[in-house]
């Protein structure tokens, strides 16, 4: 019994005190938030055709649509095209923030709301890559992702120091941003546009009262209690948060994996064939002729496609399993990307598989990705550090404070979450219903 007690403490203390996975949220957030910019980009002479009002999805399609299934759309507020401009620059400029990791807790509240009001704006736009975007930009709002990687990291630790040489901090940007959001918010609600589902609005609320919440406690508490509560709360709803984005990924790949059994070409081992023969998928045609040249290979990719999305959510109990399955589901993804010319739906998979990398992985990542950059600006730059931009070490030994706000350090040191083992059911924080079967698109 005293066994089992001291281990049910241990996993609370673990994650209650600790956020677990900081280089797997991390990987997340910039996986995420570099797809959908570089989808913006590569779409940008072409917004108007695809969310604009030159669309074949007009406005009063869209106004339709969004009446029945009451889908969150920041586009729906105004017909103007200065008005498209402004969300369409907004949902470029936040994704390149929060790739960057600056004031990570706003930018991620703002990068789900470019991700939806562009997607719920025309909702036939999209290759499959935008639906695990559509769901995971709102997971990701409630995970702490700034805590490695990132600008957030590099001034909570400046400020640390600074602290520590006695001198006062004040963080001015946080709060001027706050008050802008505020008032974006309060003006869309006092003018009714923040009707249809409840969900997406009462989210935004509860974020913008937490994050005020967040900075009177770090600022007029006299003691640490009520700042360590809140991380307490903060960690437990990161955790939860990873949780759920696991369990979708896992749930992406069987549900995959099971209805492709069903199918008559995955059972004869053809399946593969055809895709690679559509005219809308063939940006090489020589390279698919070359691929499917031999019907043994492609009898052996049908079906090792079929068994590696079926096995991979029960060989998260083996790590050494997982990690050859998950190398071989990148790698097949980024031949998808090639050969198949879907480029967007192949990075938006992988950045989900990515939660599942082991930790010892992405600090090697890290460690090379700063002495690549510190070499790079050396030699262009003529300088001698790892240069401005996000900081040289993969991370701190121990934990940051919200993203967005100089953090205190917490207690416990990152760990590889034991998440990559046991994934529950989907659910939780920001898990948002899915729309009765006669409805098309989100209520989301």
């Amino acid at each position: 019994m005293n066994r089992f007690a001291l281990a049910v403490s241990t996993g609370i203390a673990r994650v209650t005190e600790t956020a677990l996975g900081p280089y797997q949220t991390a990987m997340i957030r910039i996986g995420f938030s570099a797809t959908w910019l570089l989808f913006l980009l590569r779409e940008f002479p072409h917004r108007q055709e695809l969310y604009g009002p030159d669309g074949p999805w007009n406005w009063n399609l869209a106004e339709q649509l969004i009446s029945i299934n009451g889908a969150f759309t920041a586009l729906m507020w105004s017909d103007g095209r200065f008005w498209f401009e402004t969300v369409y620059v907004l949902a470029v400029l936040s994704s390149l923030l929060l790739l960057l990791g600056w004031r990570t807790r706003a930018m991620s509240v703002l990068f789900m709301v470019g991700v939806l009001s562009l997607q719920n704006r025309s909702i036939f736009m999209g290759d499959g890559g935008d639906n695990v975007l559509h769901l995971m930009c709102i997971y990701l709002v409630f995970t702490r992702c700034g805590q490695v990687w990132s600008l957030d990291e590099r001034r909570a630790r400046r400020s640390r120091e600074a602290r520590a040489r006695g001198e006062h901090v004040v963080d001015r940007a946080g709060p001027a941003l706050w008050g802008a959001l505020g008032l974006v918010l309060v003006s869309a609600a006092f003018l009714g546009k923040l009707n249809g589902d409840w969900f997406v609005p009462a989210l935004l609320w509860v974020l913008w009262s937490a994050q005020a919440l967040w900075w009177v406690v770090g600022r007029f508490a006299r003691s640490g209690q009520p700042r360590i509560m809140l991380d307490v709360v903060a960690n437990i709803v990161h955790n939860g948060a990873l949780l759920v984005i696991m369990a979708e990924a896992c749930l992406i790949y069987a549900t995959a994996g099971w209805y492709k059994i069903q199918g008559s070409r995955w059972q004869d081992g053809t399946a593969v064939y055809y895709p690679l023969h559509l005219d809308s998928f063939s940006p090489w045609p020589a390279l698919a002729d070359l691929l499917s040249a031999h019907g043994v290979m492609v009898m052996l990719v049908t079906y090792g496609t079929v068994a590696v999305q079926v096995a991979f959510p029960f060989t998260l109990f083996n790590r050494r399993v997982k990690n050859i399955l998950l190398a071989a589901m990148i790698t097949e993804h980024a031949v998808i990307a090639v050969v198949l010319g879907l480029p967007f739906f192949s990075l938006a998979m992988i950045a989900a598989d990515s939660v599942f990398l082991p930790t010892s992985f992405l600090r090697r990542l890290g460690d090379g990705a700063a002495h690549a950059r510190g070499r790079l600006w050396a030699r262009f730059a003529g300088g001698g550090g790892p240069g401005p931009g996000l900081p040289g070490q993969p991370g701190p030994k121990g934990q940051v404070g919200l993203q967005g706000q100089p953090g205190r350090q917490q207690p416990g040191a990152p760990k590889e979450p034991g998440s990559a083992r046991t994934p529950g059911p989907t659910g939780g924080p920001g898990d948002p219903e899915n729309p009765d079967h006669t409805h098309v698109g989100f209520p989301a």
